[in-house]
């Protein structure tokens, strides 16, 4: 990934709330629409961008999809 593309896409308010949230562990999309106060639909469009730049990964189970950070970067650079 280039840092360009890192920057980007939590330079998007959305996004980089998402991120922030996922910081201390996994969480289902259900938990995470309500916390940015976004739509579902939202929530989910911007969850595909981050999985698709790497910075997050998904896992299903049931009916629900959990996400959580799979780049330790943005990891670091969020918690400084």
């Amino acid at each position: 990934m280039k840092k360009l593309d890192l920057f980007k896409a939590l330079g998007d308010e959305t996004r980089l709330k998402i991120v922030e949230f996922l910081l201390d562990g996994e969480k289902c999309v259900c938990e995470i629409f309500p916390h940015v106060k976004r739509t579902q639909s939202t929530v989910s469009i911007q969850l595909g961008k981050l999985e698709d730049l790497g910075i997050l990964t998904s896992r299903r189970d049931g009916k629900k999809i959990y996400y959580k950070i799979s780049n330790e970067k943005v990891r670091k650079m969020l918690n400084i």
